[in-house]
């Protein structure tokens, strides 16, 4: 996913409080020049539209800074949110241009209906719910897709038998689970273990 966002450089002595009264949220951009920033406004609506859309080290942002002028991919690193009201109050962006591959963060989607829960009852554990991965920023993928169909009860995948798309790698191999099928709440027993007990609490006639 990519998206194009309008911004202007920071007013030299302005207050951050007085630009968020104003309709204006801080960010800063780095990345474009060495450890150089630059200090970036933008309006509170625009900020309000790309939080919809974009996810943090995820989604490619088209940066337009119409004041310097400057124009180039980021990617939206950070979102620093008030912490009584949840509205953000600062945002982050890192020029990609020349840094290579970088390391993303992915959400996982989980497609299918897993045998272990449509047929025997089981239910579905979806312990992570992103990977970092490697890749040129033009391979940043939306999402990767973990179908789960063929699971059955016990059955699990880890990070390093996860499928990626071409030109994406994880950050470091890692068995770490991912997602696994449990069986049936109350299944503690199995059927020959429940019929002994039920034998063995019988009164001897």
């Amino acid at each position: 996913m990519e998206m194009t966002v309008e911004c202007q450089k920071r007013p030299e002595g302005s207050k951050t409080k007085a630009l968020r009264r104003s309709g204006e949220i801080p960010a800063n951009l780095y990345g474009h020049k060495g450890t150089e920033s630059i200090s970036l406004v933008i309006n509170a609506k625009t900020v309000e539209r790309l939080l919809k859309k974009a996810s943090v080290n995820n989604t490619l942002i088209d940066l337009k800074i119409n004041d310097i002028p400057w124009q180039g991919q980021t990617l939206l690193r950070e979102v620093q949110a008030h912490p009584a009201t949840g509205k953000p109050f600062h945002l982050s962006f890192f020029a990609v241009a020349g840094h290579g591959t970088m390391t993303v963060e992915v959400p996982l989607h989980f497609i299918g209906n897993a045998i272990g829960v449509k047929e025997e009852g089981g239910m579905l554990d979806t312990v992570i719910t992103e990977m970092q991965l490697n890749c040129l920023p033009e391979n940043i993928p939306d999402a990767i897709n973990i179908d789960v169909t063929n699971l059955k009860v016990g059955d699990s995948l880890h990070v390093n038998e996860i499928q990626l798309p071409q030109g994406v790698t994880l950050v470091a191999e890692s068995s770490e689970l991912v997602v696994s099928v449990l069986p049936p709440q109350g299944s503690g027993t199995t059927g020959d273990d429940a019929e002994g007990e039920q034998q063995a609490s019988s009164p001897t006639v």
